[in-house]
């Protein structure tokens, strides 16, 4: 067997530390569930169970695979420091990142989507709507997980970076948007991005989600080219903004190239925003996505 697989030795502390974080990691999505029908005065098993309530769905599966990404940066972060503050290493950032996810949410809905009520079209059934909140909240999280990568230690200084990590990430997602909104309003006599999202429109949805997404991964790069400098709080704020705001205006522009060199002879604005083309769509998303995905890691390597 030893000639079949060569496997790196492992200790059997690390299962220990896996099996308290993933404990707490459970236990963290099952409040997710709760808040998910706290704040939204649903009830989830009705939603979920009765309503078949696919647009609620989605939302809750966002902050819950947002929550596992901001968690993916602490797992293993404090495994020298023994068992119980592993645990309690897991359990801060575990309620920072929830805070985080709400406090974006809150915010996005207010600033970013300020002209839809978001929470009455999911409770709906509006399905784009519940795909642009679940992809808000993965950008979010995205963002957050390569500022805890890139603070260095657990002390004040990195839950000031965290939390001023949130602000960046709603000032880009919130530029990004806007930006999305005048292009689309030019392409569709003054028709609002937001009003077709109320309205149901899919294959929008789905691009626009690429486009969260993408800025997201390109986003998070940022880290890999600036210098962490613990007590320099302005530093660290403008530093993430200017090279994240950077990085976004370059990935839309090269998204822009690759749509009419791949998608050459479709007139693929019509076909999303009139015909609703989810196939094109899709596509679009993929390249928003993909894109990123190889800047981001041209920086990272």
């Amino acid at each position: 067997m030893e000639q079949l697989v060569k496997l790196v030795p492992i200790s059997s502390e690390i299962l220990i530390y896996l099996a308290i974080d993933i404990s707490i990691a459970i236990l963290l999505l099952l409040s997710i569930r709760s808040l998910s029908g706290w704040f939204t005065k649903l009830s989830v098993r009705n939603e979920l169970g009765e309503k078949d309530n696919f647009a609620f769905g989605i939302s809750m599966a966002g902050r819950m695979l947002s929550l596992t990404i901001v968690l993916s940066a602490v797992v293993g972060r404090h495994m020298d420091l023994g068992y119980e503050a592993s645990a309690l290493g897991m359990l801060l950032y575990g309620a920072v990142g929830i805070v985080l996810v709400r406090v974006g949410r809150f915010f996005h809905d207010k600033l970013v989507l300020n002209r839809m009520d978001k929470n009455k079209l999911i409770a709906e059934k509006n399905v784009s709507v519940a795909l642009i909140d679940a992809s808000s909240s993965i950008a979010s999280a995205i963002i957050i997980k390569s500022i805890i990568n890139w603070s260095v230690g657990t002390d004040v200084n990195t839950l000031v970076a965290i939390l001023s990590g949130t602000m960046i990430t709603l000032s880009i997602l919130l530029l990004t948007t806007r930006l999305y909104e005048i292009s689309y309003a030019s392409n569709n006599q003054n028709s609002g991005l937001q009003r077709a999202l109320s309205q149901g429109q899919m294959a929008l949805a789905i691009k626009h989600s690429g486009n969260l997404i993408g800025t997201a991964i390109v986003v998070s790069s940022a880290g890999a080219i600036l210098v962490y400098e613990p007590e320099s709080y302005v530093s660290n704020m403008t530093g993430w903004l200017i090279t994240g705001v950077s990085f976004s205006i370059f990935l839309m522009l090269l998204t822009n190239i690759s749509k009419r060199i791949i998608l050459s002879g479709v007139n693929w604005k019509k076909e999303v925003d009139l015909q609703h083309n989810v196939g094109i769509a899709s596509i679009e998303f993929v390249l928003s996505v993909g894109l990123a995905t190889l800047v981001a890691q041209l920086f990272i390597a």
